[in-house]
C-alpha cells in the first residue's frame, strides 16, 4: 500500500505505553472509562495524566460509553482529549449539543457491524461526526459489548459502510499483523484501530506493535 493508514493504538494503560505506541509511529492513542465489559478500562484521572503528555500532532481518544452530552461534557472536563469517541449510540440532539459545547474537539462514533442494519445506521450518524469507526461489538447483550472483543466482522459492510459516508472511516475488530493488510484492500478505510492484538497477557507487545505498523507502509497519511 502507497500511503499508510492512521493508525490507532487503543486500550494505553500508562504514559510508558502511550510512549512506545508513539516511538512505534501510532498516529492516536485510545484511552479506555468505564465501560459495561472489554479490555483496558482505567480511570478518568490517568486518562487525563497520559492525555496531557501526548505531544501533538498525536491525537488523544476518549472512548466512552455515556449517551447524553452532559455526561459526557463533564467527563471529557476531566480527561481533556482531543477527540471523543462514542462506544454506544448517540441520539441526534446529543450529538448536536456536544459539537456546540464542545468547539474543537473531533466526535467519532462507533458502529458496532452487524447485518444490512449497519450501512443505515452509520449514514445517520455520519451528519452528526467527524468520522465513524467500524467495530465488532454487540449492544443487544444483557452487558453490552462496546468494543475490545478481538473479532472480525464481515468487512463487505464496512466497505459498503465506506463508500456510503461522506467523513473518515476508522476499521477496528480483531486486526491484527496477520491480516490487516487484507484488511485495508477490503475497507480501504482513513485510519485502522487495534488492542487486543498487540498485547500479550494484557499488555503492550513492543514486538506485535512493530510487526503490526510495519504491515501497513512507512508513508503515513496526512
Amino acid at each position: 500500500m502507497s500511503v499508510r493508514p492512521f493508525i490507532k493504538i487503543c486500550c494505553i494503560a500508562s504514559i510508558e505505553e502511550a510512549r512506545l505506541a508513539i516511538s512505534a509511529g501510532a498516529s492516536a492513542v485510545g484511552l479506555v472509562s468505564a465501560m459495561p465489559s472489554g479490555p483496558g478500562p482505567i480511570a478518568d484521572s490517568l486518562i487525563a495524566e497520559i492525555a496531557a503528555v501526548v505531544p501533538a500532532p498525536i491525537a488523544t481518544f476518549l472512548l466512552t460509553c455515556r449517551q447524553d452530552a452532559e455526561s459526557i461534557i463533564e467527563q471529557h472536563a476531566i480527561c481533556r482529549t482531543s477527540t471523543l469517541q462514542l462506544v454506544d449510540t448517540v441520539e441526534p440532539a446529543e450529538l448536536e449539543e456536544l459539537r456546540a459545547r464542545l468547539p474543537g474537539i473531533r466526535l467519532v462514533q462507533v458502529i458496532h457491524v452487524g447485518g444490512e442494519e449497519s450501512v443505515d445506521e452509520a449514514r445517520a450518524a455520519a451528519r452528526y461526526v467527524d468520522a465513524l469507526l467500524l467495530d465488532s461489538g454487540n449492544q443487544k447483550l444483557a452487558i453490552k459489548e462496546l468494543g475490545g472483543t478481538g473479532r472480525v466482522h464481515d468487512w463487505r459492510i464496512s466497505r459498503r459502510i465506506r463508500d456510503a459516508v461522506g467523513v473518515p472511516l476508522f476499521l477496528a475488530g480483531g486486526l491484527n499483523a496477520g491480516n490487516v493488510a487484507a484488511a485495508v484492500a477490503a475497507v480501504e478505510p482513513h485510519g485502522v484501530d487495534i488492542c487486543s492484538g498487540v498485547r500479550t497477557e494484557g499488555r503492550l507487545d513492543a514486538a506485535k506493535l512493530r510487526a503490526f505498523i510495519s504491515e501497513l507502509g512507512s508513508d503515513p497519511i496526512s
